[in-house]
């Protein structure tokens, strides 16, 4: 697997084999891959900077006061434990465009020294990875392997599971074993781990939502949590078609942090319009700007308050003003 980029599609034997030879038998361990499953000193590549990543947050990432509080309180409150009593679990909700992906790489980038290219950062796509539904018993076994053998060769691994509204219902419900309270699985201590789900899932129920509480003059910057739990809940793990549909992993409250994103304003998308331009290295005219945030459509039809794809398209359409 190509940590961080979705790799291309493999044949389901091929996939089969790579997985299950990433798993170590216990009798095969060696005395690194022992102190690292079971030491606080080898961090195996973990350097976590949780200043730079609060900075970068409150500098880059747009309009996502709530993201930011949930993430950095979740990052702190786990690595400030030396013996957490389980993995780092979060779960990313929200529409196309509003930053999920893009908090997700920066948080790895910030904790591991070689970001999403280090060997104990692992990406998972239900597309490419798991496309077939009459495979997911295979699907199962595999993962399972996968992620023990990781975490066997690396205490600090952290997984990615993308598009988990897109996963085969029953199939994330394997890895139930590495996301709770006990102290090894299979022989292999996993509690310093970290798991991120991302999911477009609640993000229509969020933009509702929030266009309710605007609407009943509650500014976006001032929604909690308790505003959007509810209708994320409702959406995301009683929908018969999300991949936690009915999962132990919600029944057994092994998620920590739900983390919501939040549909962007016409300025916020000025601001990623800015930014983009910067990072392209070009000139940076208001009136470009403008003419980008007006090309994107806004919803609901009458008000026009938040952009349709958030910052999604900005990159693709500044060519069109140069």
């Amino acid at each position: 697997m190509a940590p961080g980029a979705a790799p291309a599609p493999l044949p389901v034997g091929v996939l089969l084999v790579l997985l299950a030879a990433a798993a170590r038998p216990a009798a095969a361990w060696d005395l690194w891959a022992l102190r690292c499953g079971f030491s606080a000193d080898c961090e195996c590549g973990f350097g976590p900077d949780l200043r730079g990543l609060e900075f970068d947050l409150a500098t880059n990432l747009v309009g996502q006061p709530l993201v930011r509080q949930q993430v950095m309180k979740g990052l702190r409150e786990f690595l400030e434990n030396p013996n957490p009593v389980k993995p780092l679990v979060m779960s990313f909700h929200g529409s196309t465009g509003t930053g999920k992906t893009y908090v997700s790489s920066m948080l790895i980038r910030y904790l591991f020294q070689k970001g999403l290219q280090s060997p104990y950062v692992h990406h998972f796509s239900p597309i490419v990875h798991f496309p077939h539904a009459e495979l997911i018993e295979q699907y199962k076994e595999s993962l399972k392997r996968w992620i023990q053998g990781n975490l066997t060769i690396c205490g600090r691994s952290a997984f990615l599971f993308d598009e988990m509204d897109k996963m085969h219902p029953g199939l994330i419900d394997v890895i139930i074993p590495f996301l709770g309270p006990s102290w090894v699985v299979y022989g292999t201590n996993y509690r310093k781990a970290i798991f991120i789900f991302i999911s477009n899932a609640g993000g229509e129920q969020i933009n509702n939502v929030t266009l309710a509480l605007w609407r009943a003059r509650k500014d976006r910057e001032e929604i909690n949590l308790q505003d959007l739990e509810p209708a994320i809940s409702k959406a995301v793990f009683e929908n018969p078609q999300s991949g936690f549909w009915k999962s132990g992993i919600i029944n057994e409250h092994l998620i920590d942090f739900v983390v919501p994103f939040l549909p962007l304003k016409h300025h916020h998308v000025k601001q990623c319009v800015i930014s983009e331009l910067v990072q392209q290295g070009l000139e940076v005219r208001p009136g470009v700007v403008q003419e980008v945030a007006d090309s994107i459509p806004y919803f609901p039809e009458e008000e026009k308050l938040f952009s349709s794809t958030g910052c999604k398209t900005v990159a693709s359409r500044i060519s069109f003003f140069f």
